[in-house]
């Protein structure tokens, strides 16, 4: 097993929603936070293609503490700043209530490019993911690397699944934003790639097809990152809390570091097929942690809390090595007694069966420390 005392730096960038604090919907007034919020994160805080939305990022850190710090920071800033515009900002991977569908879309000839490509896909844009950058400068590296990732994505979303409603009704689902995202030409589980040279050919080949408006619209779950010298796993909806994001964040690291040690030996990934992925990334997404996945290994349907009880082990010596298995370890304790946030945002809509209080139980957890009911 790799282990190293120099950990690759690793970045988050989380994605939230704006809403009116009365009736829990969506409310386009993302810059309004955003001004207040830039004089103290200044880049670490930026619009997205609605102004529903706000993106905050992490400075790049070798440290999950300071990660989590920089998590923490930037949500209590967020939290500070929408109360002071007499607004909520939530952690949700999906709006809870009616109103978001079409959602404006932020105006710039991009935007508009994608509006005239993609059409009623941006209908359902109001959705918010948490992406995982872990530095990984060699991008021939990084396509080999994303194959052994490619089978350990449908655990990921299961254990992150934040988004059960959309549109006012549970959808039935732990992770809604997965089944609307992958309905996109390019999203998803990647394919499996031979070499830098076959990942742009296919890239080049795709672009042909108009599918892609430019590089950054690649929405494969995890790609070389088009801007930064990362690999980006970007498959995960926005949980509730920041200490669930460090942690996906060391999950996902230590993953990165132990393929990037079996690539170095010549191992280029398994041939796990895209349509067994898309299986079981929809059994994921069904399902969450509460279900049975797919075994990444010997392709059977196992409890997915096995299964992550498995890859836990696996990790466990480079967990240690980067400093992260007690933070690793402690949440995921968390998250077998609370659940998922889709558990959680269940549990809140159940109280008394008023979907505004799922909305005020997010608002109020935005700036938690631990997952809890």
């Amino acid at each position: 097993m790799h282990t190293t005392t120099n950990p690759p730096r690793l970045g988050v960038e989380e994605e939230f929603l704006v809403i009116d604090p009365t009736t829990g919907t969506v409310t386009p007034q993302a810059p309004a936070i955003i001004n207040r919020a830039t004089g103290h994160l200044g880049p670490r805080i930026s619009g997205e293609i609605t102004p529903l939305h706000i993106e905050t990022r992490t400075n790049p850190t070798t440290s999950t503490t300071q990660l989590l710090h920089e998590l923490l920071d930037a949500r209590h800033t967020l939290a500070d700043a929408a109360t002071a515009e007499g607004l909520h900002v939530i952690p949700t991977g999906t709006p809870i209530h009616p109103g978001a569908v079409p959602p404006p879309v932020t105006p710039g000839p991009r935007q508009d490019h994608g509006t005239a490509t993609y059409r009623g896909l941006h209908d359902e844009l109001a959705i918010c993911a948490v992406h995982i950058h872990v530095e990984l400068p060699d991008r021939e590296h990084a396509v080999l690397v994303s194959n052994h990732l490619r089978p350990h994505l449908p655990l990921l979303i299961a254990l992150t699944a934040n988004s059960p409603h959309w549109e006012g009704r549970d959808t039935g689902y732990a992770s809604w934003r997965t089944m609307t995202w992958n309905r996109w030409p390019i999203a998803g589980p990647p394919p499996r790639f031979t070499s830098l040279d076959h990942y742009h050919h296919t890239i080049d080949t795709l672009t042909t097809t108009g599918a892609l408006v430019d590089p950054a619209t690649l929405f494969w779950d995890i790609r070389p990152s088009p801007t930064h010298p990362t690999i980006e796993i970007r498959a995960a909806d926005v949980p509730v809390t920041a200490t669930e994001s460090a942690t996906l964040a060391a999950l996902v690291r230590a993953l990165v570091t132990t393929a990037s040690h079996a690539v170095h030996h010549g191992d280029h990934g398994p041939t796990t097929p895209t349509e067994i992925l898309r299986a079981a990334y929809w059994r994921a997404a069904r399902d969450g942690l509460d279900g049975h996945l797919l075994d990444p290994h010997t392709h059977q349907l196992r409890p997915a809390h096995h299964l992550l009880h498995d890859l836990l082990h696996q990790l466990t010596p480079t967990l240690h090595a980067h400093d992260d298995h007690h933070l690793v370890t402690t949440t995921l304790r968390h998250l077998t007694t609370t659940g998922t946030g889709a558990t959680r945002q269940r549990t809140a809509a159940r109280r008394r069966g008023h979907l505004t209080d799922v909305t005020t139980y997010l608002a109020t957890h935005l700036t938690a420390t631990h997952p809890h009911h």
